[in-house]
């Protein structure tokens, strides 16, 4: 049976054309995702993220549970109030799933993890637990929505509903989050610009939801979601990561806490030994240079005999071009061709972000 969040009917009433997604029926645009996509690059949108799997970890042995669960290391959440973002890995180095892990307060952590993985993470993550004095408590109750842009902060501010941390939000750091009654605010999204993530009961989020479009705000869908975060060149799980690729392999080697040394995690001996003997395949941006759309799946081609794979593509709207992350092997750079409908039109390996705060990066080759 398909999921709803507490935002259907709200969805429904903006307009929304709803799709499944990882087990929930979501909103994909409210009439144009190019509106959503700008609005989210000139002003602000807001998403209803409340597929997104919220986890509680709390007891003596939760630094210790944690530690050895994520390939990043909570040990660099120095004080509550921070976060990170890391990759859970099985025994082979291959990614689990890629989260964000806050630090709330001693002793007490909370995961977001993705929905397409809920059921696979909470699994492992009970798995990993039996050896700790930890309890895992997935918190369903609990809705998730993003607000996101320029100008999102300056809106939180005059929203009721943050009422009494209004003068904390513009000095809330990326990667922080703080507290405020049921409400947990974090500085943290999936769009390439500011604003904030919140978490927050069923009826604070239709409270929230409700108070921002009344502000302006554009709602916004899953297709502007995507386009964003591949424009800020954000992996996107199980499109440019999976269990059968590592960290090394998907551009996040630097998520990956190798010291202290005698740290041991999930997939840490699997990771060394990849890092001795060198990756064969990388995950880098490409632009195309001709008339066409960049899709998953496509093929990549250089001069030798070797292919590459399209991971994930789209149109730009920022750049009005047509951009994508592919695995090629480690040793391309430059030129290459992509292979769309049986004709290879040119393309360009670079770094995997092509906008950063609604400006065009200027792409190297990679």
């Amino acid at each position: 049976m398909v999921k709803k969040t507490a935002l259907y009917q709200q969805h429904l009433q903006a307009g929304a054309k709803m799709v499944p997604f990882g087990g929930w029926d979501m909103p994909v645009h409210y009439g144009s995702q190019i509106v959503e996509h700008k609005a989210v690059r000139e002003q602000a949108g807001i998403f209803d993220v409340s597929h997104m799997t919220v986890v509680d970890v709390i007891g003596e042995q939760s630094a210790p549970y944690l530690q050895w669960l994520l390939a990043n290391d909570v040990a660099k959440l120095s004080a509550p109030g921070r976060a990170l973002y890391s990759c859970m890995l099985n025994n082979q180095g291959g990614i689990l799933d890629d989260l964000i892990v806050y630090y709330v307060a001693p002793k007490q952590y909370r995961l977001v993890v993705n929905a397409a993985t809920r059921e696979k993470d909470l699994a492992w993550m009970f798995e990993q637990a039996e050896a700790y004095s930890v309890t895992v408590q997935e918190r369903q109750e609990l809705c998730m929505l993003a607000l996101q842009g320029p100008a999102a902060i300056s809106i939180a501010e005059q929203l009721p509903i943050f009422a009494d941390v209004a003068n904390s939000l513009s000095t809330l750091k990326t990667f922080h989050h703080l507290q405020s009654g049921d409400l947990f605010i974090a500085a943290t999204g999936y769009t390439g610009e500011s604003g904030i993530e919140v978490i927050l009961p069923a009826a604070d989020a239709q409270q929230f939801w409700q108070q921002a479009l009344d502000a302006g705000v554009q709602p916004c869908g899953l297709g502007a979601r995507d386009t964003l975060r591949l424009e800020a060149g954000l992996n996107l799980y199980g499109n440019d990561m999976d269990e059968t690729t590592s960290p090394l392999e998907s551009n996040l080697a630097w998520t990956v806490a190798w010291a202290p040394e005698d740290r041991d995690f999930i997939g840490r001996a699997s990771l060394e030994k990849q890092r001795q003997e060198g990756i064969k395949y990388k995950l880098v941006g490409v632009i195309l240079q001709e008339r066409g759309v960049l899709r998953s799946h496509q093929k990549v081609v250089q001069e030798d005999s070797q292919q590459g794979e399209v991971t994930s593509g789209t149109f730009s709207p920022s750049l009005n071009l047509s951009i994508g992350l592919v695995r090629v092997p480690t040793e391309w750079v430059g030129e290459v061709s992509v292979i769309i409908r049986d004709k290879k039109l040119k393309a360009k390996l670079t770094q995997p972000c092509f906008v950063k705060q609604g400006q065009a990066v200027s792409n190297d080759f990679a």
